[in-house]
């Protein structure tokens, strides 16, 4: 019954080994919005390398699990990660975090055009349609193109599923568009492992983090803002899907 995923990493504190030697691991998240809208953590995984077949058996054990369908995933700009969902949930529609690809583009502007840059860019993701969404990114290239090629190409690379909620009525848009809602999960988790030095083992860690985010989903007891309006418009995109979900 889980209509939206958001999947997140996390870079952790460094876990304690024999002779005091210190090794660092990323925590990997996979935040879920249910049917009612309320948000359900589903997994945590801790490795120390990331890819499209890390992310390939990550899926599986969610398949093994129970989740038999995903409407929309919200990623990060993982390479591998769009194909590694496609080939386990071929019908999820994948949606990269907007606010990923900003943060990561402007790494690359000069820090006294940031401002016209972030003006000029946030024609494109803000725009009401992915046409004129696509008008403004020409735009953005024939203005900065040749002083950022890189941000461009990134732009037009990704743009498949950059602009996946144009598609989508506002309500959906804001529900989808950023992995947000997974990085509030990490602010808890750093808040956890702040003032430890390291941990002794991978059992530790997790330990420390299940019991943390049990109190968070004390929390979780309201559906995400607009809910109602959202799932209306995706029991219409989405009909046949979420048949046998939803009391109409």
């Amino acid at each position: 019954e889980t209509v939206g995923y958001w999947f997140g990493r996390w870079g952790c504190r460094r876990l304690l080994v024999w002779r005091l030697r210190f090794v660092s691991k990323a925590i990997y998240t996979i935040l879920a919005l249910n049917i009612e809208g309320k948000k359900e953590l589903l997994g945590l995984y801790l490795s120390d390398a990331e890819g499209a077949h890390y992310w390939l058996g990550v899926l599986t054990d969610l398949q093994n699990r129970g989740v038999k369908d995903i409407l929309i995933a919200c990623v990060d700009g993982l390479k591998g990660f769009p194909e590694a969902i496609e080939s386990i949930y071929p019908e999820t529609e994948v949606q990269l975090c907007v606010i990923h690809q900003i943060r990561n583009s402007m790494k690359y502007v000069a820090s006294k055009n940031q401002k016209a840059f972030m003006s000029d860019l946030k024609k494109v993701y803000k725009a009401t349609t992915k046409n004129a969404a696509e008008i403004a990114l020409n735009d953005l290239e024939a203005k900065w193109g040749k002083q950022y090629p890189v941000v461009i190409q990134s732009w037009r690379n990704k743009w498949d599923n950059l602009s996946a909620y144009f598609k989508y009525p506002e309500d959906i848009r804001r529900v989808i568009y950023t992995t947000n809602a997974v990085e509030a999960v990490h602010r808890q988790f750093r808040k956890l492992t702040k003032t430890k030095g390291g941990f002794a083992n991978e059992n530790s860690l997790l330990k420390l983090l299940y019991a943390g985010i049990l109190n968070a989903t004390e929390k979780w007891t309201h559906p995400v803002q607009k809910w109602n309006l959202a799932l209306s418009q995706m029991a219409i995109q989405f009909e046949d899907r979420l048949q046998g979900f939803l009391d109409l």
